[in-house]
């Protein structure tokens, strides 16, 4: 006799193997590959650990890194938009049917939790969501900053470009993080102003 939830939760686990596949454009910082969104969605979550103490407000830790490890698993189907991108609109969509699909592979309110841990995530209003959204948008910053420009010099990315996307989220949730970030800039494209 088959378990059911049992199969579900492991054809989850077959699926979610496939986030090891998706390319990002963030080099890894010794600049030798591309990191695969799975290892970004780990080491978001040891930044998470690490660095809690600089969140705005305090936040369950754990709720942050379950909103860190499971929020890029849509790319699976909706694939990687860089954050510089221009995109065509249908990326929202695209990411919803993907977390409808994906999470759905598991049976019950396991399936769903996960889905409702996404929506958070993609919403930004807890303090859990703005802090791992600040995560999110701090680690590829950092890692910008460390491979001489990373994707910035790439893609031709300007300073009112990094400001005006990374500064709001960053902020919002962590304002030490910020201030670090804002130096950092000044250092790569010269003063902010």
């Amino acid at each position: 006799m088959q378990n059911d939830r049992l199969v579900s939760q492991l054809e989850f686990l077959r699926e979610i193997d496939q986030l090891k596949s998706i390319i990002r454009q963030s080099p890894l910082l010794d600049q030798s590959r591309k990191e695969n969104s799975a290892e970004h969605s780990w080491h978001l979550a040891m930044y998470a650990m690490i660095l809690a103490d600089y969140a705005i407000e305090p936040v369950d830790i754990l709720h942050v890194i379950q909103m860190l490890l499971i929020h890029d698993i849509i790319e699976i189907d909706a694939g990687d938009t860089p954050i510089h991108s221009k995109t065509d609109g249908s990326q929202a969509e695209r990411e919803r049917n993907a977390s409808i699909r994906i999470f759905g592979l598991l049976s019950g309110e396991q399936g769903e939790n996960l889905r409702t841990l996404w929506e958070e995530f993609e919403a930004g209003v807890t303090n859990d969501a703005r802090f791992a959204k600040a995560i999110d948008r701090f680690q590829p910053l950092l890692t910008n900053i460390f491979t001489n420009g990373g994707t910035w010099a790439e893609n031709q990315v300007s300073q009112d470009q990094v400001l005006n996307r990374y500064r709001p989220v960053i902020q919002s949730g962590s304002p030490e993080l910020w201030n670090l970030s804002e130096e950092w800039i000044s250092r790569y494209f010269g003063p902010v102003e």
